[in-house]
Order: C-alpha cells, then sequence, then structure tokens
C-alpha cells in the first residue's frame, strides 16, 4: 500500500467510471449476512455453523480494522430487515479488495466470501463477546439458586 487516498464520506451518486479504490466500488458487508439466527433466504451467506448470533456492525468493524483492510462505515438498513427503523439492526460494512488497477489488496482476502467467514470465525472471540457470555451464565445460576430458596406461603405445618 504505497499511498492512501482521501475517500469521501458520503456516497456519490453511481458512475461507470468509478475505479477500484473508490468507495461507491467497495464491496458490503450488512450483519445479516453472518447471522446465525438467520435462513438464507433472510440473507445469510455463510453456513450456519460458521456463523454468528447477532453481530453488529460496530463488532465487524472492530475485527476488520485489527486486520488492517480499508474500510467505511454507513448507517444503513439491509432490505430484509421486518423493522427497517429498528436501530439494532443498521449498519453496513464497505471494504476494500482490489486496487484501482484491479488486482487483489490483500492475500488473505480474495473475496467478500473470505471477509464473511473471517467476521464469522473472529467476532466470537472478541472481548465483548466472551464478558457477555460469561455474566449470563451466573446470572441464570443465580436465578435457579434465589428459586430454590424461596419459601412457600401459606399456612404454618401444611
Amino acid at each position: 500500500m504505497a499511498q492512501q487516498r482521501e475517500v469521501p464520506q458520503q456516497a456519490r451518486p453511481w458512475n461507470p467510471n468509478f475505479s477500484y479504490c473508490d468507495r461507491e466500488r467497495w464491496i458490503c458487508i450488512y450483519p445479516a449476512y453472518i447471522n446465525s439466527k438467520r435462513t438464507v433466504k433472510q440473507g445469510r451467506r455463510i453456513p450456519k455453523d460458521k456463523a454468528v448470533e447477532n453481530p453488529t456492525y460496530t463488532e465487524m468493524k472492530d475485527i476488520c480494522l485489527s486486520a488492517g483492510l480499508q474500510i467505511g462505515v454507513e448507517n444503513k438498513t439491509y432490505c430484509k430487515e421486518l423493522d427497517p427503523r429498528d436501530m439494532k439492526n443498521r449498519g453496513r460494512i464497505r471494504v476494500q479488495i482490489k486496487t484501482a488497477e484491479g488486482k487483489q489488496l490483500y492475500d488473505k482476502f480474495k473475496t467478500k466470501y473470505d471477509i464473511l467467514l473471517y467476521l464469522g470465525e473472529m467476532i466470537p472471540k472478541l472481548k465483548s463477546r466472551q464478558q457477555g457470555q460469561s455474566s449470563g451464565q451466573g446470572s441464570t445460576q443465580q436465578q435457579q439458586q434465589s428459586a430454590k430458596s424461596q419459601k412457600k406461603k401459606g399456612r404454618k405445618g401444611k
């Protein structure tokens, strides 16, 4: 990567003369593509065993940045969302995978599918995901213990 170009923050109207380094030509990735709760018909693009439960665009952004990918974040909703106004389902990541000449920018990520599989592999390893799982297990144990310790209400001796 010899020189970083200034990338416009807003999307521009489509022009067939855009090169691969223009943001409008970068690949788009929605969280629904790697969501294990979705069916293929609802937009999942990778196998269910490699997908992640309810990923967010911020998790995807963190993984892409740590991998050294050139990305852009957009406040868009996936077209197959049931409620497009729901803020937890918003977000789209754009990733540059080709140079202006059309050559691969990264050896590890040749296609969109490679990036989706990488996201599905790495998101469960995020600290926020691991902390959430351990605290979730602890709260269910506390609920079970409190249910056992509750006394029955009613008359004495019966």
